[in-house]
């Protein structure tokens, strides 16, 4: 069940009809998860560019950088995993990773989403840039939010 390429083409150019008062709605009225996931974004990872509840294809994602072809996606108990597996995969059908954290885990776990989110940026980037040589850092985690 796929999507066929005119629609796509379509889709890919212009986002469809009333996507972005959807938008607008969706993030005028984010769940507490999807605020703090926002700041940790925006604070710990600004060279990717995140966009919060971005139209893309027909859906609206909650979080998506298109520079590093990212979708994160924070769920809550109104996913329904055969729905958001269908998603998915048409979203990777885009060359698009999706990575769905869970709403207490965005909340409760301050250390364990940033790092979840910079290996899934690093996995795009088989070759990430070296650190300079000598040069100090405390080697302590750059996020705390």
């Amino acid at each position: 069940m796929g999507v066929d390429s005119e629609t796509l083409k379509m889709v890919r150019n212009r986002p469809g009809f009333g996507s972005t008062q959807r938008a607008r709605h969706l993030r005028a009225n984010a769940t507490d998860a999807e605020r703090r996931m926002w700041r940790i974004l925006r604070l710990c990872f600004p060279d990717a560019r995140f966009r919060r509840q971005a139209p893309l294809l027909t859906y609206t994602v909650d979080f998506c950088s298109h520079r590093a072809k990212l979708v994160t996606e924070v769920d809550g108990g109104q996913h329904h995993p055969a729905k958001d597996a269908h998603r998915t995969r048409v979203i990777e059908s885009e060359g698009y990773r999706v990575l769905r954290l869970w709403n207490n885990d965005v909340l409760g776990n301050s250390d364990g989403v940033p790092t979840t989110i910079d290996l899934a940026l690093r996995a795009g980037h088989p070759h990430p840039t070296l650190p300079h040589q000598g040069g100090g850092g405390t080697g302590a985690l750059p996020w705390r939010v």
